[in-house]
């Protein structure tokens, strides 16, 4: 079994719609992302079960399972979109019937508490899934010109993605300097880890690993990475790209702490290995699609990454 590319997006299909982790707080987001993907003039089914709450998930284990299983078995849906993260992903993914996603392979967008589907697609299906913009998060309000044309033109054209950069110009920071190539892999700092010790955690081998997380102080980022440490995933991979660790510092003055530049130069600063921060990746509206499983070359001597490949077909 090798690498699945799932088929580009073209005018007309219909994309649908699931929330497999946690509800939108305003259940109105849901119809003005709805809205957003009809005026570019694509179709929308929204699954059934979107709009309930059970807590902090949006439905009970069930009804997001039958939702997620229930797209990709639908031969008419051409991609699947979802609403937001929060959390609940991970409590489907020893009730997923991988033949269905296997079988049936399309593109499944999302990132946040998504990822852990990701991932495990990656694993269970060598699926090729985006870590991007999310219905009810960037696509109901004014979603960000930079987000949009990437986003758009990622999971539309089957060219080669080409080389990636900061919106405005912006410029990545070198933590490391080298050159390597690899699969663009990893995602949310919280949710990789959650995932360790797991049948559904990736082969990172020779990866590329993509890093970013949100509203973690700088002592539980640096728990975490090393955690990873521990466990020798950095031994494994070949180079990091860093994305935006928002809100992640100390929010009690009197209280000692590191700073999160400080963890992460701790763990990065000194790697034999090609390292970039700085990336415009994560929780931010002005943000980069990550294609997992796709080959990508990074070059911290020349600050550059690009993606050798298309990620669609």
């Amino acid at each position: 079994m090798g690498i699945v590319k799932p088929e580009r997006l073209r005018t007309g299909d219909v994309i649908g719609i699931i929330s497999p982790a946690s509800s939108p707080d305003d259940l109105s987001k849901i119809d003005k992302g709805v809205s957003y993907l009809e005026k570019l003039g694509y179709r929308v089914e929204v699954g059934k079960n979107v709009g309930k709450q059970r807590g902090y998930l949006a439905g009970t284990d069930e009804e997001r399972l039958s939702d997620l299983h229930e797209m990709f078995k639908n031969k008419n849906i051409k991609a699947i979109f979802t609403l937001r993260g929060g959390y609940g992903s991970t409590r489907l993914l020893n009730k997923i019937d991988y033949k269905i996603i296997r079988n049936n392979p399309k593109i499944f967008v999302g990132h946040s508490d998504i990822n852990a589907l990701q991932l495990a697609f990656y694993t269970k299906c060598e699926l090729i899934t985006f870590s991007g913009p999310m219905v009810a998060v960037d696509f109901q309000d004014e979603i960000d010109p930079f987000t949009e044309e990437f986003f758009w033109r990622v999971i539309t054209s089957n060219k080669k993605i080409g080389k990636i950069q900061n919106p405005k110009g912006e410029k990545f920071f070198v933590l490391s300097k080298g050159k390597t190539q690899g699969k663009i892999l990893g995602g949310n700092l919280t949710l990789l880890t959650s995932l360790m010790g797991t049948e559904y955690f990736p082969q990172l081998k020779g990866s590329i690993l993509v890093l970013e997380d949100i509203n973690e102080e700088p002592y539980r980022i640096d728990r975490m990475l090393n955690q990873l440490k521990l466990a020798k995933v950095f031994e494994q991979i070949s180079g990091v790209i860093l994305g935006d660790f928002i809100n992640c510092y100390e929010h009690d003055p009197d209280k000692k702490t590191l700073t999160l530049n400080e963890v992460i130069l701790d763990y990065f600063g000194k790697m034999k290995m090609p390292v970039l921060y700085n990336v415009r990746y994560g929780h931010v509206k002005e943000k980069i699609t990550f294609p997992f499983g796709v080959k990508c070359s990074l070059n911290s001597s020349n600050s550059s990454i690009e993606i050798l490949d298309s990620a669609v077909k």
